[in-house]
């Protein structure tokens, strides 16, 4: 049996994850990376994580900047789909 080729329920083509799941969670848990592990980019993730982690949470900065982006402007998720509203 194979998977069909969209996520039942959503339009094709649009990610089945949401945009304001993930710019809260990039406003509020960004120190950990937690928006892009949420929209499946676990390398920005990390990347998110080690610098808050070398600067003292001064990182944390980029993730909520990175939350406001994602809210304004909208964002995809790791498989190129732009996140459903």
């Amino acid at each position: 049996m194979t998977t069909p080729p969209y996520q039942p329920g959503y339009p094709s083509g649009v990610s089945d994850k949401s945009k304001i799941v993930a710019g809260l969670l990039g406003i509020l848990l960004g120190t950990f990376g937690a928006g892009r592990f949420y929209t499946g980019h676990t390398k920005l993730g990390v990347l998110q994580l080690v610098v808050s982690l070398v600067t003292c949470g001064a990182g944390g900065l980029w993730g909520l900047i990175d939350g406001i982006l994602i809210l304004v402007n909208g964002g995809t998720d790791a498989q190129g789909r732009p996140l459903r509203d």
